[in-house]
């Protein structure tokens, strides 16, 4: 199972990121999700939007984060890239020189938030990259019938929120189980939730593919040991 790890892309600087995509790859990350900090990220949590809020107070310049990230994928080669971006980033940058910038330089997983409606999505699918799609816990079925039909990868919450969990499918095992079931052959990446090593390893054991860790990782970023055991912690699990 891969194990997935978040970077908040220009904290705190573009260099910094760039280094600890590295440490990262080092210490046993194989799929790194890195981002575009919005202007307005208006879904994210506390800590990740106050780092997109720094990295940008750093550079808002997104041709700079583009030359960085080309340069961060010639650095590391055969590491897995997820790229996490707004809407309205897309926007900005303008779609077409964005789908460009993906496709020139491999970054053709797309996890695309804060849409208004399918039209940039649209574009975006058209243009050849992977769009990913996110199905909660109790498996809504518009949720799972997109999954069916995407192009991308699922984005399966790992752990439950009180009261979500079904009789039908009070686990994270029966969730994956059911979507194979139903002709899912896409990928299953889980997240949310995974916080411990020991929940990554019960995300293998329910059979997903890859194991999305963000927080507890990034908490660590000023401890570059610390982060790295954590790190080695995490893959032993996966």
């Amino acid at each position: 199972m891969k194990l997935i790890a978040y970077l908040c892309n220009g904290y705190p600087t573009l260099e910094a990121s760039a280094a600890m995509a590295r440490t990262y790859v080092e210490s046993g990350v194989d799929t790194i999700e890195i981002d575009f900090p919005s202007r307005d990220p208006f879904l994210e949590s506390e800590l990740i939007a106050g780092r997109m809020a720094k990295a940008l107070e750093a550079c808002d310049d997104y041709d700079r984060y583009m030359e960085e990230m080309a340069a961060v994928k010639r650095d590391l080669p055969g590491t897995e890239f997820i790229l996490m971006v707004y809407e309205n980033v897309v926007e900005e940058i303008g779609v077409e020189k964005f789908t460009r910038f993906c496709l020139d330089n491999g970054y053709l997983d797309i996890i695309l938030v804060g849409l208004k409606d399918d039209t940039i999505k649209n574009q975006v699918i058209d243009a050849g990259l992977r769009v990913s799609c996110y199905v909660q816990f109790h498996l809504p079925e518009d949720e799972v019938s997109y999954a069916l039909s995407s192009n991308g990868f699922t984005y399966l919450q790992a752990v439950p929120a009180e009261g979500q969990a079904t009789p039908e499918h009070p686990t994270l095992k029966s969730c994956i189980d059911y979507l194979r079931e139903r002709g899912l052959t896409n990928p299953i990446y889980c997240g949310v939730g995974v916080h411990t090593p020991e929940v990554a390893a019960q995300v293998k054991a329910a059979g997903a593919d890859g194991a999305f860790v963000g927080s507890t990782i990034l908490k660590l970023q000023d401890d570059p040991e610390a982060l790295a055991a954590k790190i080695a912690e995490f893959k032993a699990c996966c």
